[in-house]
């Protein structure tokens, strides 16, 4: 029965090589139930040859067998697109492609994300789409991080492709919540491995106690500022602690070292804001841990104000009135109307970028006798105002409308109620440091 169905497959997907149908009854000789070979090792799931893989894909797509997440993982499933169709894992794939394209997708990615996790995620539980949980996902998570440590081939494109699928699924309704950017914080200890202890555990201490009081992203870049300094003084002395820390021998070396540091990112020596921001995070550093009393703390002052380099302080410049036109129309023809319709909003109602990526969908308000008017959320002076608004920027606010992935309202950053922003793409919030990309 199970052969015959399968003859029944390849000729309806144009295959007919009778080295499939051979391998088929190997397969079935071998194992007569199919759910026996799911019980098998990975190696003997893997040694599968070239013919026998297609009947495997066959049973797969057909919902008769249910193999492991080591299996999963480990096979490419690249080649499923000619076997999915009239089935019902076919059907959830195009329902999912579908609503992925309406977030902004092109179709390759969406296609790439079908067939890389949620067909993985259908293979594995039997479920339908729409029954799929948060569970199924880390039981993912988890085996794509075992495959990584067992073969050291990496998991991060399909740890990004996953998040993406979990973001299209909150939209489908599937899914409670947005999930978690793919690409989280290093952990304090893997940032500072190179700092030996005691003066690791001493700043590693100090990163969470800061956490307390301070946003994730504030204490993320005093981590990195207090571990180019560590890195520095301890080369000098391995055991140093910061009550030993000596102004002549430590201090002022590791600052004069400053000016020819070099960032990590671009590569370039870094600017002097960044050297001053360095200086005032280990001077924070050093003084917080006086005032709290730790064993460990100075026993004097080691940095001054007078240490933090004087920064420039040029007057803004403005546009001249021809780079101001040629602005305004590269803006206007470039193809990723998201940004560039944004950057003319912001440029027309002057806003500061924060307002900007705060506008909700209602933000337009209808004055009788007085027109329309663009109601600015509260940004940095936590005020809101009202900005009028011609047919021009309505028109403009029409086409971003027209644009911006739709989708279920997000959770607010800072207050955490849902909101339908004005400025969305695949799902999400656009961020100030994360443009949309063309995908």
């Amino acid at each position: 029965m199970v052969l015959a169905a399968y003859e029944e497959h390849l000729a309806a997907t144009g295959r007919g090589n009778p080295a499939y149908t051979t391998a088929a009854r190997g397969f079935l000789r071998r194992w007569p139930h199919p759910l026996d070979w799911t019980l098998e090792s990975l190696d003997v799931q893997l040694s599968a040859g070239t013919a026998t893989r297609p009947f495997i894909t066959f049973l797969l797509v057909t919902g008769r067998i249910n193999p492991g997440w080591d299996y999963l993982v480990h096979r490419k499933l690249s080649s499923i697109w000619r076997d999915v169709p009239g089935t019902r894992i076919g059907t959830d794939l195009q329902e999912f492609i579908t609503t992925a394209r309406a977030q902004g997708y092109t179709q390759r990615t969406a296609s790439a994300m079908a067939s890389q996790v949620l067909a993985r995620l259908l293979f594995a539980t039997g479920k339908r789409l729409h029954d799929l949980s948060e569970e199924d996902f880390v039981a993912l998570a988890i085996a794509g991080r075992d495959r990584e440590r067992d073969t050291g081939r990496t998991w991060k494109h399909y740890r990004g492709a996953a998040t993406a699928t979990r973001a299209v699924l909150f939209h489908m309704g599937v899914l409670p919540a947005l999930p978690p950017p793919a690409q989280s914080r290093w952990s304090y200890e893997r940032r500072l491995a190179a700092v030996p202890d005691p003066m690791k555990s001493i700043i590693i201490a100090y990163l969470h106690r800061k956490a307390v009081t301070c946003k994730e992203g504030t204490v993320s870049s005093l981590a990195t500022r207090l571990t180019g300094f560590a890195t520095y003084v301890t080369g000098i002395d391995a055991t140093l602690t910061p009550d030993r820390l000596d102004r002549c021998t430590h201090i002022e070396p590791w600052m004069t070292s400053l000016t020819t540091t070099r960032s990590t990112t671009s590569a370039a020596i870094i600017t002097r804001a960044d050297q001053a921001r360095r200086i005032l995070a280990v001077s924070n550093f050093l003084s917080d841990i006086t005032e709290w009393g730790w064993p460990t703390a100075p026993t004097r002052k080691l940095l001054y104000r007078s240490d933090i380099p004087r920064l420039p302080q040029p007057l803004p410049r403005f546009l001249a009135p021809d780079a101001d036109r040629r602005l305004q129309q590269a803006l206007e023809d470039s193809p990723n109307r998201l940004a560039a319709d944004a950057l003319l909003l912001q440029r027309a109602c002057g806003l500061r970028i924060g307002e900007l990526l705060d506008l909700e969908l209602d933000a337009v308000i209808d004055v009788p006798t007085a027109g329309s008017w663009l109601k600015i959320p509260l940004g940095k002076l936590d005020t809101e105002r009202m900005v009028p608004i011609d047919p021009d920027i309505l028109a403009l606010l029409d086409r971003i409308t027209a644009t911006r992935s739709p989708g279920r309202p997000i959770p607010h950053p800072r207050t955490g109620r849902p909101a339908d922003f004005l400025f969305t793409a695949h799902g999400r919030r656009l961020g100030q440091n994360e443009p949309p990309r063309v995908q």
